[in-house]
């Protein structure tokens, strides 16, 4: 797997940063400044109160300013990027894309901070002025061994994480890789010889942080540009080198990575050659991570020996030792737990839980990142991709949990899994209704939900995914052979999951059956429904669900949403009173809207409106939300008068005649029906506040307002949800992902939790 991208064009870089704003980073208010009470709240004469506070209790900073999520980025420019001494306002640039890193990866303010300062001590007394200002500080591109100097002093100085990530990042991602290049070729880390060629900063991190989770200092070889590292060597030698001195007669690189299991490579471009791989033992594990060329490539590698384990430092080849794997989720859990420092029981926590994820099935978003080739567990993927979504809620548990053990946490988490919760949250807003809706299920009956294009290979896997996190059973309708041949491909085991082959089932007759005296007077012949029930899966699933051998269905993957709807209700009708109907859920800038009708009726009546606002407001309190509807139109209660908002102040008569038990009104723009002061321009408004479900005049209007709040207002949409039919169904998008088809599964799984509770 090379697939080798195009290099970044220097143009299109410098375009990339001047481009208005310059920079990358910028400053944002966290409380609201609107008002002249906002203003007096945020400073005078507010202020004065956390003042004191803080002045008595000075922990009380943590909960009354920004400190608990504010890291520091720091350098003097001394070692940019491999470039070398350009000086610190030459490293801003690296620095502010660091910053951005922390917020993007784990939703931390982090800001730059170039220093003027070459000298190690005066470089140290600078930082320890302010750097209790910050909750941590991660120290960059400083030349080695003045960040050997700088960090552990400014870690003995200051009572907060210091992290020099040049160090401790690389190290951490490549101990995460060499786990799992033992675990593929059977090796003990303790029993593992290694080779590092290059004694800087990084070398060495790497070296101390694999020796403290196993391998032996006897096992170990450092080398430098003049050789190998061993004991009573002189020359070029300093105290961080010598702490690695190896008892041992061999003297050259060459000489060193004779029979050694493993080389891990910091140092420059073509230090190794093939005949140097060819002497190492069998499954060698090469890191080779010299950037922007590594020592060996990996077609070098591959014409040397087949059987090699490689990573390296760049983004086109497979198994890139990349550190945004490691701060910002290492700062994360350090922060939540307000450590007094980063220490090694951290560090190897979160190399063991790097490693742990790589194991596990990947997400769409990882495929997505591999150009869709979806990555499993192997030789050339041992390290998790940057892009995998789980790292927020997966790394900073471990990472906490070790400052906890060890005792640098001043803030222990109590409820561990209510953390992992909360870390979902942070970068995807959705993660609190799906963990809430996932839960309902969990504690309801088990049900079981069908999954009417089972060959599919994302089908297959969401179906695995709602089983193995016991959301329910899953069954597979497909033929058997094409359907176990999809699961052995996506690694989901045999017999793990029910299938179902329509032609071939005990109840297809049964179904055929029943389904004719449904259909026989709309022109059906029992040929016909026989056939359908042979040939259509979405007809035989929906049979299953009319019949009571499922709960709820699944489909739409591989047709579009109106033909799909329309096969399920060859065998399934909508609810007595209620409309079949989409509903949308966005979530945008904390606030949370259901939209309907987004992909069923074209051109609702009034009457049709009606049922709606209250088929909607009946979901929205499914979700926990208190419904307040507003019927939409281009004009505001009449103003300005048109044939078309006619229609829509008949339904709202109609909902009056109803009595419906939640708020509704209409008809009124969207900026009205959203605005939580509308009351002072119509007074009468039955809304006590911004309504939360949006009723559409027409589907064109609440497909193109769902699709356009999605692409330019940043919001996030789940669904279209099906609503209004007697049994759970939901209809995916043609193409749908994982993660899309299992959120619609556990929907009809919650449909049936919630019918239950609302019947007794």
């Amino acid at each position: 797997m090379t697939d080798r991208k195009p290099r970044v064009d220097d143009e299109e870089a410098l375009a990339f940063h001047k481009l208005a704003p310059a920079g990358k980073i910028a400053l944002r208010a966290t409380k609201p400044m609107a008002t002249q009470r906002d203003l007096s709240l945020a400073y005078s004469p507010g202020v004065a109160a956390p003042v004191k506070a803080i002045h008595a209790n000075p922990d009380a900073v943590y909960d009354y300013t920004s400190k608990g999520n504010f890291v520091a980025v720091i350098s003097n420019g001394t070692a940019i990027l491999g470039l070398g001494d350009l000086g610190p306002a030459a490293s801003k640039p690296v620095m502010e894309g660091k910053a951005v890193l922390f917020k993007r990866f784990a939703d931390i303010d982090a800001i730059d901070i170039e220093v003027e300062e070459n000298d190690p001590e005066a470089f140290i007394e600078c930082v320890r002025r302010f750097g209790n200002t910050f909750g941590g500080i991660n120290l960059e591109d400083i030349k080695g061994p003045d960040c050997f100097i700088i960090e552990e002093r400014l870690r003995e100085l200051l009572d907060i994480p210091v992290f020099h990530d040049d160090q401790h990042g690389t190290a951490i991602i490549s101990a995460a890789g060499i786990i799992n290049a033992c675990e593929l070729s059977g090796r003990d880390l303790k029993d593992l010889k290694v080779v590092v060629n290059g004694a800087g900063a990084a070398g060495i991190a790497v070296l101390e942080l694999i020796k403290s989770m196993g391998v032996a200092h006897d096992n170990a070889i450092l080398c430098d540009t003049k050789g190998v590292i061993y004991k009573g060597r002189t020359d070029g030698m300093n105290q961080w080198k010598s702490a690695h001195a190896a008892e041992t007669d061999r003297r050259t690189l060459e000489e060193a990575l004779d029979g050694a299991d493993c080389f891990i490579g910091l140092s420059v471009k073509g230090a190794v050659n093939k005949a140097m791989i060819k002497s190492m033992a069998a499954d060698p594990i090469i890191f080779a991570m010299a950037n922007p060329d590594p020592e060996i490539t990996p077609e070098e590698v591959r014409e040397a020996r087949s059987d090699a384990i490689m990573a390296t430092g760049r983004s086109d080849y497979p198994n890139q030792v990349n550190n945004v794997l490691g701060f910002p989720y290492i700062f994360r859990g350090a922060l939540d737990v307000r450590a007094r420092t980063i220490n090694e029981e951290m560090k190897v926590a979160a190399a063991r839980a790097l490693a742990e994820l790589a194991r596990e099935d990947v997400p769409d978003e990882v495929a997505a990142a591999y150009h869709g080739s979806r990555p499993s567990f192997g030789r050339d993927y041992i390290i998790p991709a940057p892009f995998d979504p789980r790292l927020i809620s997966h790394v900073p548990p471990y990472v906490a949990q070790a400052a906890m053990a060890s005792g640098v946490a001043r803030r222990p988490i109590a409820d561990m899994e209510a953390y992992k919760a909360t870390l979902a949250q942070r970068l995807d807003p959705t993660a609190a209704i799906l963990q809430a809706l996932h839960e309902e299920v969990r504690s309801a009956d088990r049900k079981t939900i069908v999954f009417a294009e089972g060959e599919e290979p994302t089908v297959i896997r969401a179906a695995h995914a709602f089983q193995t996190q016991g959301l329910g059973k899953a069954v597979l309708v497909g033929r058997e052979e094409t359907t176990k041949a999809n699961m052995r491909l996506v690694g989901v085991p045999e017999g793990s999951i029910e299938i179902v082959n329509a032609r071939l089932s005990d109840h297809n007759a049964v179904y055929a059956d029943w389904l004719f005296k449904r259909l026989q007077r709309r022109g059906y012949l029992k040929r016909d429904v026989q056939r359908m029930v042979n040939n259509d899966r979405n007809v035989f699933a929906a049979c299953m669900v009319a019949l009571g051998d499922a709960h709820g269905l699944v489909t739409g993957t591989t047709r579009n949403y109106a033909q799909a709807l329309a096969d399920v209700q060859m065998a399934l009708d909508p609810k007595p009173g209620e409309r079949v109907m989409g509903m949308s859920l966005v979530l945008s800038r904390g606030r949370t809207l259901f939209i309907a009708d987004t992909n069923v009726t074209e051109f609702p009546s009034a009457q049709a409106m009606a049922d709606m606002a209250c088929e909607a407001a009946s979901a929205a309190r499914r979700f926990g939300v208190e419904p307040r509807v507003a019927l939409l139109s281009y004009s505001t209660f009449g103003n300005p008068a048109g044939e078309r908002s006619e229609k829509i102040q008949e339904a709202v008569r109609l909902l009056d005649a109803r009595n419906p038990d939640f708020e509704y009104e209409g008809e009124m723009n969207a900026d009205v029906a959203l605005d939580p002061d509308h009351t002072r321009l119509y007074p009468f408004s039955r809304l006590t506040g911004p309504a939360n479900v949006l009723i559409m005049p027409a589907i064109h209007s609440a497909s193109i307002s769902t699709k356009l709040l999605r692409a330019a207002g940043g919001a996030t949409v789940l669904g279209p949800m099906l609503v209004g039919l007697e049994k759970p169904v939901q209809i995916a998008r043609l193409g749908a992902g994982v993660a899309d088809i299992l959120t619609l599964a556990a929907l009809a799984a919650h449909d049936l939790s919630a019918e239950r509770s609302e019947t007794g």
